[in-house]
């Protein structure tokens, strides 16, 4: 196992980590405090960095496998899987009511089922189109979803901060939920434009920039 299939690694462990620590503190109530007129707890302040540090895991080991030339089988199927479960466990936590502060619905569910349920669907092409020696290439709109997936559940783990002033302005209406309403909107299209590959695949045809 060379160093970046480590990195990949370790953050699957930190996340099986954080989802236990995650269950231990529901079973609490940690002290809120304030950033201006923002609450936070350290709990989730605290999770805010790890899932900064864990998403730059996600640059450094690629980063690191085509600089040296280390790319691996086993990398390439540990790097997705890593980045599934950070994302999609915490999407789960925070579409649960009450996980986050005052009781409120932090991750609109449904949301959360449409991404959830867009990344099995393609997953489940993609391993397919995999037996039949094709790779279905990655395309803007899957890197604009993940992008968009961490903006939103790093502001919606800081309690909308620095975003808050504008929340009090629109009464119920948070701005992490425009982040999160971008990124299903971007799953949407992308599955689609994976979806429209994958017929291509089936029937025969041959895709630009696959082997």
């Amino acid at each position: 196992m060379n160093l970046p299939t480590k990195i990949t690694f370790s953050r699957i462990i930190a996340t099986v980590l954080m989802l236990i620590f995650l269950f231990v503190m529901s079973l609490v109530k940690p002290e809120i405090h304030t950033i201006g007129d923002t609450p936070l707890t350290w709990v989730y302040l605290g999770l805010f960095i790890f899932f900064v540090l864990a998403s730059y895991t996600d640059h450094l080991d690629g980063s690191i496998a085509r600089k040296r030339n280390m790319v691996t089988d086993l990398g390439k199927f540990l790097d997705p899987i890593a980045d599934k479960l950070l994302i999609n466990s915490l999407i789960i936590f925070l579409a649960i009511p009450g996980t986050i502060y005052s009781g409120q619905i932090a991750f609109p569910y449904w949301c959360a089922i449409i991404l959830i349920i867009r990344d099995l669907i393609i997953d489940a092409l993609r391993q397919m189109a995999a037996i039949k020696g094709t790779v279905i290439p990655a395309n803007i709109w899957g890197k604009l979803k993940t992008v968009l997936e961490m903006v939103c559940i790093g502001v919606i783990l800081l309690n909308d901060f620095p975003f808050s002033y504008f929340d009090a302005s629109w009464g119920a209406f948070r701005i992490a939920y425009i982040f999160v309403y971008l990124a299903t909107v971007a799953s949407v299209v992308s599955g689609a434009i994976y979806m429209y590959k994958g017929r291509e695949v089936f029937l025969g045809k041959k895709i630009d920039g696959t082997k």
